[in-house]
């Protein structure tokens, strides 16, 4: 009720979702436990560093999050150059930490061909091989870079390389091969990691954050597709399988391709694995309790995004544990400098 931060599509408890057990749920890993969210030992960890969230609108979901969890302690004002919402800049006075959030729903560049295309979500030219200057070149200033991308590699795409159409997604052109999603995916992230470790001024450790599966139940997201479950599943209930297994295959070979190319220039890979996680949490979705501010229509219902609060808050826990685990490193190599 008091957090600012929380997008009108997020907000279930506004838009009528009438259960509540959903923010109740906590993740226990085998072996361990995992400490609540403390908004003050985040905040002091981060004292005087920066971080941003590059990658789609699941990302800027786990930002939203972390700026309600953080808001116990203190409220960001806003420093961004621009007014557009997708390129924010928060800035935690008391503290001195600046956290950013870069559209980026492909990594690499891309921009729109037609606003239609075969599954009406529009067709989008990828360039496989480019990178998106829109936040590679602004990475340089960060402490800790968290990459996310998934969802948007369903829409049609034509792939590009070296500015030459090699095929596409679902594009249903004539001679044009059609490859599976996970071709453009793994191309874009190896790319996005190119990116990186091509920076010479990036000195900050990059974290891969793993997709978190969507739960569309009885059709797909324009047919009819739902999740109205009121509880997690159970461990032996719900397995990865399928393209879901495929997407997050393909996201750990990548990532261990781009952490050895980093190692070579002395930068640090990190990987937040949120998938098992959040394959659980078919009940955390807004579905139909979600809205666009200041519009009036009817909205498909939502399986991808997390409602707030919601299982996403879990997120923090994790970063925060990744960040105490980063300081611990930091320190052992102070104390043991390598010969």
């Amino acid at each position: 009720m008091t957090c600012w931060a929380i997008h009108e599509h997020q907000n279930c408890q506004k838009y009528g979702r009438p259960d509540s057990d959903f923010m109740k749920w906590r993740w226990k890993p085998d072996g361990c436990d995992l400490p609540v969210f403390n908004p003050y030992q985040f905040l002091e960890i981060v004292r005087d560093k920066s971080l941003a969230f590059v990658g789609d609108s699941v990302g800027r979901n786990q930002m939203q999050s972390l700026i309600c969890m953080l808001s116990r302690v203190e409220y960001p004002i806003d420093k961004s150059a621009t007014k557009d919402e997708n390129f924010k800049n928060w800035y935690y006075v008391s503290y001195n930490f600046t956290l950013a959030t870069y559209w980026s729903p492909f990594l690499v560049e891309a921009r729109e061909a037609s606003s239609d295309g075969p599954t009406h979500t529009g067709l989008f030219n990828l360039y496989l091989d480019e990178f998106d200057e829109k936040w590679t070149t602004h990475i340089d200033k960060f402490n800790y870079l968290i990459i996310n991308a998934g969802h948007w590699f369903w829409r049609p795409a034509l792939y590009y390389t070296n500015h030459q159409v090699i095929g596409c997604r679902f594009c249903q052109l004539q001679n044009i091969t059609d490859y599976p999603m996970t071709f453009g995916y793994r191309k874009a992230i190896r790319t996005a990691f190119n990116a990186i470790n091509s920076r010479e001024n990036f000195k900050g450790v990059t974290i891969l954050r793993t997709f978190a599966p969507m739960h569309f139940e009885g059709g797909e997201w324009n047919s009819g597709g739902d999740c109205v479950r009121k509880k997690p599943f159970k461990g032996n209930e719900v397995t990865l399988e399928g393209v879901n297994l495929e997407l997050y295959m393909t996201q750990i070979e990548e990532f261990k391709r781009g952490e050895k190319m980093g190692k070579k220039k002395g930068l640090k890979y990190r990987l937040l694995d949120t998938t098992q996680a959040m394959l659980l949490r078919p009940d955390g979705h807004p579905s139909r309790y979600g809205h666009w501010p200041n519009e009036n229509v009817t909205l498909y219902n939502d399986c991808v995004h997390w409602c707030l609060p919601g299982p996403i808050d879990t997120w923090s826990d994790f970063l925060l544990h990744m960040l105490k685990m980063e300081g611990l490193r930091s320190a052992e190599e102070k104390s043991h400098p390598r010969g």
